[in-house]
């Protein structure tokens, strides 16, 4: 550790990390790092790496960091670096010596599998199937076949995906049965999509669909040119899209002829608003939430809010597994920091996002921006005011694809044989429609 902490790097991106540690800050250490970018030494991002690992407390990375910067040509060196960024969650930093232990290592599978583990980590799916395509004639079915029919999906090659699936036959080990079932109804999915749309790398409704099942009621109607292809960046929400949301939910219900007998209300304040909203948007008594209350619409406003909720973690986990006739609805989804679970439905996808009633920013007495009080009228009566909102599309900048009622009902009528299966899993990638990210 000595001879690590007097030693500093020579590139000069690195040593603007270097200068991060020195003052202590370690985040801002690691957002150098990425900042630098793949060619470094990878002895010298080591270096760097093991003295934030040490300062964090993290002694498996600290060492293997320390064995890559004594050998880093070594390949089980750079492997067990590689390994290590992973399970620390860095997998950024993972990349650069995986692809040089899979090289110096000759293609060695396990090196292989974690390189294809880190690119998944950082959405880079369209590389992972690459590699993966590149050591056909190596690999195994299971994973590996598996994984780059996973990894051709999430990078919106359904032609790729769809050869390879037909090669792969169903696994010997029933621990990957569940794995075959998800991939299954995921292609299933894609056919369905592709009917309703052009399923191309803007069609962010057909690929929500494709990988989570989730049916995406609404486009942003800002910037899809620029780069967010329908997806909100940072949004002050309003009643009217909170109901423009709900009129789609009750379309898709309605195309897929589900026969809800209730609204369920979740706990925090945001869902119960949305819920009562909804109750009466749908002609539906509202109820408190109960785990296994069938033929119901369990209404949240956002899933990562609730999370925070005294009860969330619990709930959110009964809501994995789907119980009959129970449909889940989303508001507001981040798809930055994707919820535990994915929503049947969703109104929006943002990056971060103001409830109406929430502390919003305004413009001061002063002409400043200063952030205003939350909204604490009673929920019924806020829930009023999103029932008797104007429902009309904001035009927005007028560059995205129009995005009428008649489109979404198409869509949700073509998908009806495929919605509502499966687990609610985690999505632990944005899928295969690019939107700029801020902050």
């Amino acid at each position: 550790m000595f001879s690590r902490r007097n030693r500093r790097p020579k590139s000069p991106e690195l040593l603007k990390a270097w200068e991060s540690l020195d003052s202590g800050d370690v985040p801002g250490a690691l957002r150098q790092l990425r900042a630098a970018g793949e060619e470094q030494p990878l002895g010298e991002v080591a270096l760097v790496v093991g003295r934030a690992a040490a300062a964090a407390g993290f002694d498996d990375l600290a060492e293997a960091a320390a064995a890559l910067t004594a050998a880093p040509e070594r390949a089980q060196a750079l492997y067990d670096f590689g390994y290590a960024c992973v399970e620390r969650g860095v997998s950024y930093l993972a990349i650069p010596a995986l692809r040089e232990a899979l090289r110096r290592s000759e293609g060695s599978l396990a090196a292989l599998r974690e390189l294809v583990s880190a690119y998944e980590d950082e959405g880079r799916h369209r590389e992972a199937m690459a590699e993966l395509a590149r050591h056909e004639d190596r690999f195994t079915a299971w994973p590996d076949r598996y994984l780059l029919v996973f990894n051709a999906l999430m990078a919106g090659d359904l032609a790729m995906a769809r050869h390879h699936h037909a090669l792969l036959d169903d696994p010997e080990d029933a621990l990957w049965q569940p794995t075959r079932d998800r991939q299954n109804r995921m292609l299933l999915r894609a056919a369905d999509a592709e009917r309703a749309g052009s399923l191309d790398l803007t069609d962010l409704r057909g690929w929500q669909y494709v990988i989570g099942g989730t049916v995406l009621g609404t486009l942003s109607p800002f910037g899809f040119a620029a780069g967010m292809t329908g997806r909100y960046a940072w949004l002050q929400d309003d009643p009217a899209l909170c109901l423009r949301g709900l009129l789609r939910l009750r379309a898709l219900l309605a195309a897929a002829e589900a026969r809800p007998r209730s609204v369920s209300l979740l706990p925090d304040r945001d869902s119960r608003i949305l819920g009562l909203a909804a109750a009466r948007v749908l002609e539906l008594p509202g109820e408190p939430f109960a785990p296994d209350r069938q033929d119901t619409v369990v209404v949240a406003y956002d899933l990562n809010a609730l999370a925070a909720h005294d009860d969330g973690p619990e709930i959110l986990g009964q809501l994995v597994e789907r119980v009959p006739g129970q449909v889940l609805h989303e508001h507001a989804s981040c798809w930055t920091d994707a919820p535990p679970v994915a929503a049947d439905s969703v109104a929006l996808l943002h990056q971060s996002v103001v409830a109406p009633w929430g502390e919003r920013l305004r413009q001061g007495a002063d002409g400043g921006v200063e952030r205003g009080p939350a909204d604490d009228r009673p929920e019924a009566e806020i829930a009023a005011g999103i029932v008797a909102a104007d429902p009309a599309a904001d035009p927005g900048d007028g560059e995205g694809p129009a995005d009428p009622d008649e489109a979404f009902a198409a869509f949700a009528a073509a998908v009806r044989g495929t919605w509502l299966s499966g687990a609610r899993r985690r999505l632990d990638s944005a899928g295969p429609v690019p939107s700029s990210r801020f902050g």
